[in-house]
């Protein structure tokens, strides 16, 4: 009842109130902001990790785009049935470089954080057009169109720049080589070994099967082929980092 009764007065007194208010959003906005200073302490540093390629982060764009986000995970928890399924449970450092992030909160479908490399190009671009003709109990809609669409390269430079001022540690020479890594990633025939430099583990192939054109297609396959592939889990010490 003396609970009660001081609460009353407190609403009822206008200037009381009001300092509590102020004390409570203060406490509050401590609580919110202070570990942000210490961000970077959260974060395990992990061997592997680097900035998406120009091609990577173009098709990671398209995947923003097209809401993939809404029905697909990238956020492998740490249980059983899911480690059983997917992998390794996802590790913070390897959303370091992504702004938004793309942890998602529903699985209509698979999670993805390590679809890379389990399936051949030829098999995404396929279930890409036609889902069910690779996973029948599918419900994806099709996407043929992004085969068929050049995927633009006028804004990759601003983009990298962009990405820069965030955080991502993109380099004068991978901004400057930007078009032109965009282009050698989905050539097989392109002499990639700057691209390889700039960007280690890199893949570079014809990932939409047309050596002709260069499409949104390329650039989404280059990125679901990446998800996953950059950490060494078996050089992976759980307890300590790396071993």
């Amino acid at each position: 009842m003396s609970i009660l009764k001081n609460h009353s007065k407190l609403e009822k007194n206008a200037t009381l109130l009001l300092i509590a208010s102020l004390a409570v959003v203060t406490v509050g906005g401590i609580v919110e902001i202070a570990p942000l200073f210490y961000l970077q302490n959260t974060v395990e540093k992990v061997e592997g990790m680097r900035p998406y390629t120009p091609l990577e982060l173009a098709g990671r764009n398209i995947y923003v785009r097209e809401g993939c986000y809404a029905c697909h995970s990238q956020m492998i928890r740490p249980f059983r049935d899911e480690v059983e399924r997917y992998g390794h449970y996802s590790l913070a450092a390897e959303s370091m470089y992504d702004h938004s992030f793309q942890w998602g909160s529903k699985r209509t479908g698979p999670d993805l954080a390590r679809v890379g490399q389990r399936y051949s190009n030829e098999w995404h671009v396929q279930h890409m057009i036609e889902p069910r003709s690779v996973v029948p109990e599918s419900v994806m809609p099709s996407y043929a169109f992004l085969k068929d669409k050049p995927l633009d390269t006028s804004g990759i430079k601003a983009h990298l720049v962009a990405n820069k001022r965030v955080g991502v540690p993109y380099t004068d020479d991978m901004i400057a080589n930007a078009t032109a890594d965009m282009r050698a990633q989905a050539d097989p025939d392109a002499d990639t070994s700057g691209l390889e430099s700039r960007y280690p583990k890199v893949k570079a192939s014809d990932f939409d099967g047309d050596k002709k054109r260069l499409t949104e297609m390329d650039a989404l396959v280059a990125y679901l082929q990446m998800l996953g592939t950059l950490v060494d889990f078996s050089t992976y010490d759980e307890a300590a980092g790396y071993r």
